[in-house]
């Protein structure tokens, strides 16, 4: 946090593929000047897969079920 404020950084985002301990969570916390965003490898896994970046579909469901109008209309 000394080297942020010394560059005059107002916001920092630190990811790891790992996870933070819980000092550097509460550290973190709070930090006001700079603010400090921590993001783990948990959270990094699920921004890849949200948007796409580094993944690949591997298999699709798909899911059907009985649409009642087609019945409905049809029987007339």
């Amino acid at each position: 946090m000394g080297a942020l404020r010394l560059k005059g950084l107002g916001k920092e985002v630190i990811i790891t593929t790992a996870s933070f301990s819980s000092n550097a969570r509460t550290s973190a916390e709070r930090s006001d000047n700079p603010k400090i965003v921590l993001i783990d490898g948990n959270q990094l896994a699920q921004f890849m897969i949200d948007h796409n970046v580094g993944v690949s579909v591997e298999k699709t469901y798909e899911i059907k079920r009985v649409d009642s109008d087609y019945f409905a209309e049809n029987a007339e």
